[in-house]
């Protein structure tokens, strides 16, 4: 660490901007002990406050820009890959994504401060339409607040920083061995709690070929779309499916068959949200409740080759 204090005395603004912009791109580079640290060399003259937080702000923006760029021209599929590469064990982004159709690109004044959101928020703005100059004065903001924060904190507790560091210095290489451990645990964990999370959701699933043999066949089966609100606003749904986050599904569901075959979709990896959806079913005594593989895209892939009829079938069929 105190090495980290004397590059940024010789490299300021080069580590200051290339540690914020790689944290703000996705990768696992924390950036908030180094705006602290920046922040405390500024306090005591070392570096030039304006100058460290112009550069943090100019690294956030770059990084804003790019993810909303992305989702502009891609739409959902970056919110997929983003969703794919995370460690959370969470039902991809679908969560997030309820929160800024909720708050609007207004959010992004403090989704920094909110792991995940951070990273879920500028490909949001771009893939719900945000005009360029909405998203770029939200941005500016939310990155000024998050830099400005972490660079202040610095700056009223620079004495006991320093005497943290100094601690640390002391220790040599211990300390980094402490820290790579602790950082290393935390990510195990969440390593962990996803390889659970998925292993909860196992269970049988039906492919698109399926699906439309059981279709032909005259089975009938009830189409659920698991999306999110903002997920089913970005993308139109299977025809005919039930929008499970549009309906009460317990006034619904209370009239169909428990042996009505179910097929349950979404648009995330491994069909993460369609098998929590199936799982709640089945436990509401439905018995043949399955997640469609590969979602929304895989019928989509299957309409596009004219293998799927353009009206399935009744929602709410009886």
């Amino acid at each position: 660490m105190q090495k980290l204090m004397i590059l940024l005395q010789q490299y300021g603004l080069l580590i200051l901007f290339g540690n914020v912009l790689l944290e703000q791109l996705g990768l696992p580079i924390p950036a908030v002990p180094v705006l602290v640290v920046a922040g405390a060399l500024a306090a005591i003259g070392k570096l030039f406050w304006l100058e460290c937080l112009a550069v943090a702000l100019f690294a956030c923006l770059i990084s804003d820009f790019i993810w909303y760029s992305a989702g502009r021209r891609y739409g959902s599929r970056i919110l997929k890959v983003l969703c794919r590469i995370s460690i959370s064990p969470d039902y991809c982004v679908s969560q997030t994504e309820d929160t800024f159709n909720r708050w609007g690109p207004k959010s992004m004044i403090v989704a920094k401060f909110v792991p995940g959101f951070s990273t879920i928020a500028p490909p949001m703005a771009g893939a719900m339409g945000t005009s360029r100059e909405r998203f770029l004065a939200y941005a500016l903001s939310g990155g000024l607040l998050w830099t400005g924060t972490f660079m202040g904190l610095g700056a009223i507790f620079h004495d006991s920083i320093d005497d943290i560091l100094h601690f640390l210095s002391t220790m040599g290489v211990t300390a980094l061995a402490v820290i790579a451990a602790i950082f290393g645990l935390i990510v195990g964990v969440k390593f962990y709690e996803r390889r659970r999370f998925y292993k909860a959701l196992r269970m049988a699933r039906i492919t698109v070929r399926e699906l439309k043999d059981l279709i032909d066949d005259g089975h009938e089966p009830l189409i659920v779309d698991a999306r999110s609100l903002t997920a089913q606003q970005m993308e139109p749904a299977i025809p005919g499916a039930l929008l499970y986050n549009r309906e009460a599904p317990g006034d619904v569901f209370l009239d169909i068959s428990r042996d009505r075959p179910i097929i349950v979709y979404c648009s995330c990896p491994n069909e993460a949200t369609a098998a929590v959806v199936a799982k709640q079913l089945i436990g509401h005594g439905f018995r043949e409740v399955r997640p469609l593989i590969g979602g929304l895209d895989a019928w989509n892939d299957m309409h596009a080759d004219g293998l799927v009829a353009e009206q399935p079938l009744e929602a709410a069929a009886g």
